[in-house]
């Protein structure tokens, strides 16, 4: 199965996660896969939601893995009738900072922590298409940056913040004299996806190609085994960010999606139509950037006030 799904170029994090609901669906039915049948995915689904009690995503997740399974190993679809019906997420209206709690946050990070920070707030980006970026995708220049392969396999251009350009600046000062020191101390090489590799032999070790936030030590590819300077684990900048909400007594569930999700919405307090804040946000669909109206109180109609306030 992982063979097939590097075959259709899955994430490495997705190939972990089918394995996963894969394994945990065969432990508890304990049938060989021949003998499965599409009523054990039935049972294993309502398992997960009545006595697991895991949330309609999790369930959902766990759906696509069984059903990726056994289209493409049991070569066989997966029918679950009509009897059953998977879990649809309701809609959560998103967390929205204010611009005041916005400058109390990003005051009680520093460094690295404050400039990503600023980064994810200033462009939008999701968490994994900043932690992702390479150097050749920052234009100083044209004072833009290019965001790769985004949800739905979809590149975007987002504004560069002037607030952050000459942080980056140093940043990727201090990122270049780590990778000439890398370098020096032997053949270190980046990731590249696809067959990028092959085509572009010498493209892992070109400057271009490093990532902008790399990790503060080397490790081995868990799929080629070669010794490499990756990006920086997204946990790092989660977790100070919760801690910085904590000193900014921000009373909100703040975390890194919060900065897109204020992105979003200051841009229409500042008059920009939706069109344009859907295609900084990379969505697909209108409908989907149509959330961040009901957050302003303003979803196609005059303000509402309420009547406590007549």
């Amino acid at each position: 199965m992982v063979r097939i799904l590097r075959t259709h170029h899955y994430s490495i994090r997705t190939e972990a996660a089918y394995r996963d609901w894969v394994l945990r669906f065969l432990a508890l039915t304990g049938r060989p896969p021949e003998a499965l049948e599409s009523r054990d995915v039935c049972a294993f689904l309502s398992h997960l939601a009545m006595e697991r009690r895991v949330s309609q995503s999790t369930q959902r997740q766990a759906l696509n893995a069984l059903n990726f399974f056994f289209r493409h190993l049991l070569e066989r679809e997966l029918d679950l009738g009509d009897g059953f019906r998977p879990a649809k997420r309701g809609r959560r209206l998103p967390v929205v900072l204010s611009r005041d709690e916005v400058a109390r946050l990003l005051d009680e990070l520093e460094g690295t922590a404050q400039l990503m920070a600023g980064l994810l707030y200033g462009t939008g980006m999701r968490l994994m298409e900043l932690i992702r970026l390479r150097v050749q995708d920052v234009d100083f220049e044209r004072q833009l940056i290019v965001v790769r392969d985004g949800k739905g396999r979809k590149d975007r251009v987002v504004p560069l913040p002037q607030r952050y350009r000459d942080a980056l600046r140093r940043h990727l000062e201090a990122r270049r004299r780590q990778f000439e020191r890398d370098r020096i101390e032997g053949p270190i090489s980046v990731y590249l996806p696809d067959a990028l590799a092959r085509k572009y032999p010498n493209a892992a070790t070109d400057w271009r190609w490093q990532y902008v936030f790399a990790s503060g030590r080397l490790s081995h590819d868990p799929r080629s085994g070669q010794r490499r300077r990756h990006h920086i684990h997204e946990n790092t900048l989660q977790k100070a960010i919760q801690k910085a909400a904590q000193r900014a007594a921000i009373p909100k569930r703040v975390n890194c999606h919060a900065l897109r999700h204020s992105f979003a919405t200051h841009l229409l307090e500042a008059g920009y139509d939706i069109r344009t804040v859907q295609e900084l946000l990379g969505h697909a669909d209108v409908s989907t950037t149509m959330i961040y109206t009901h957050v302003l109180n303003k979803p196609g109609l005059p303000p509402v006030v309420s009547p406590a306030d007549f």
